[in-house]
């Protein structure tokens, strides 16, 4: 939906959104149409807890190569399946000494490289260490998480009619009245050439 809503919009828009919005598809969509991401990135998992992830290994999708904390590198796989996704394999993990720390397969560690990982890397170490994202993504997330309370509030998280029709218009109608009272609290006001906000 997210994706249908910018679709026609111009490129070059910052994109806010929580790790609802982080996967692989959407992030990678959103790059593609010239985007600019302040998406949280999802937690990353490991195999073992607190042990090696994938942002732990190095890996190459230019030259096909992925390497492990411990030095191993194997072969990148072609992407495939319906996601496109390529799979490394690693088969030496049995007699590595950081296995306890990777992971509990019997025949090694597989890792699913998505097909915009280079897009959504680059997202999470911006993310980490960019002190500007940092600030903007603080800046505008709680409005939106204000939003979501306001239009929750009193009771609101259960739908009040049968069917989806009415409960659209419902929906939309709240919406609308949110919006009206923020406007109205921003000094919205009537003048003779029409409506206007109240300048700060």
């Amino acid at each position: 939906m997210a994706l249908d809503l910018l679709a026609d919009e111009p490129d070059g828009l910052q994109v806010f959104g929580d790790t609802a919005y982080a996967s692989d598809a959407a992030c990678g969509a959103l790059t593609r149409a010239g985007h600019e991401l302040f998406i949280k990135p999802a937690p990353v998992k490991t195999a073992v807890v607190g042990g090696f992830s994938l942002d732990d290994f190095a890996i190459d999708t230019d030259a096909g190569t992925v390497t492990c904390p411990a030095g191993h590198q194997v072969v990148l796989g072609e992407a495939s399946g319906i996601h496109m996704q390529r799979r490394a394999a690693f088969t030496e993990c049995g007699t590595c000494l950081l296995r306890e720390r990777c992971t509990t397969a019997k025949a090694g560690r597989v890792l699913t490289i998505r097909p915009n990982h280079d897009q959504q890397a680059a997202t999470w170490h911006r993310a980490a260490t960019d002190p500007d994202w940092q600030a903007a993504y603080r800046r505008w997330r709680p409005p939106v998480e204000r939003v979501i309370a306001w239009i929750t509030s009193g009771g609101n998280r259960r739908l009040r009619y049968l069917g989806t029709i009415k409960n659209d218009a419902w929906l939309n109608t709240r919406a609308a009245a949110l919006n009206l009272r923020t406007l109205i609290n921003l000094g919205l006001h009537r003048t003779n050439e029409g409506w206007a906000l109240t300048q700060a």
